[in-house]
């Protein structure tokens, strides 16, 4: 089954999240009476957080109204539909999707935070070294995200969905996260060995290459 849960990353709290059009798309019920069974029970839903929705543009006819669900709200959303053999099969998707992605964000916070002294190792080998400035710590930042997942930190933001000011090692994987830890520290060394910007995007161009070539064929089995 597609994506079914996504996280806001514009929201520090990572809040996870499915919405209205994805729960009629799935249960085969019309979007209207979803939509229609969202607004009967707003104050119910509320109690669970604040009800959010946005315009969704489509094709040759007028924008049409979308809600965001979170978890609370749309297990109980779900009770107040039928139990048809599809409304049951998505509900199980949907409740392993919201476990699984809830797992992964813990993941990724348990590795940003053992990932803290690598940064400032990163940043005290940039300082402590003559021939850079502090300006250069985003170049090699941008070389471990190059070097972790093929992407700048830009290319990450415009891929995944992000605006400029959201940190790009936010919309890393747990695993995209492992390797960028890795890559920082290896640019940490190099630099304090006295090695050129262009001879440290070398060394780390073949492993890296590798190392996402390996992890996407284990991801493909």
């Amino acid at each position: 089954m597609n994506e079914l849960v996504f996280v806001d990353q514009g929201d520090r709290k990572k809040e996870l999240y499915t919405t209205s059009e994805i729960v009629a798309d799935r249960t085969k019920i019309e979007r209207r009476k979803v939509k229609d069974t969202i607004r009967k029970y707003r104050e119910e839903l509320e109690t669970f957080g604040l009800l959010a929705s946005y315009q969704v543009e489509s094709i040759g006819g007028r924008p049409r109204e979308n809600y965001r669900l979170n978890e609370q709200q749309a297990t109980f959303l779900l009770t107040l539909l039928k139990n048809t053999p599809v409304v049951v099969e998505f509900k199980k998707e949907l409740v392993r999707q919201f476990y699984a992605m809830r797992a992964e964000l813990v993941k990724r916070q348990v590795l940003r935070e053992s990932e803290k002294p690598t940064r400032r190792t990163l940043t005290d080998a940039i300082r402590d070294n003559p021939a850079h400035s502090p300006h250069d710590f985003k170049h090699y930042t941008d070389l471990a995200y190059k070097t972790a997942t093929g992407r700048t930190a830009a290319q990450l933001r415009k891929e995944r969905g992000a605006d400029k000011k959201t940190a790009a090692v936010d919309l890393l994987t747990s695993d995209e996260l492992s390797r960028y830890k890795r890559a920082e520290s290896q640019i940490a060394v190099l630099v304090d060995l006295r090695m050129e910007y262009q001879q440290i995007k070398t060394a780390l161009a073949g492993p890296a290459e590798r190392r996402i070539n390996h992890d996407r064929t284990n991801a493909d089995h």
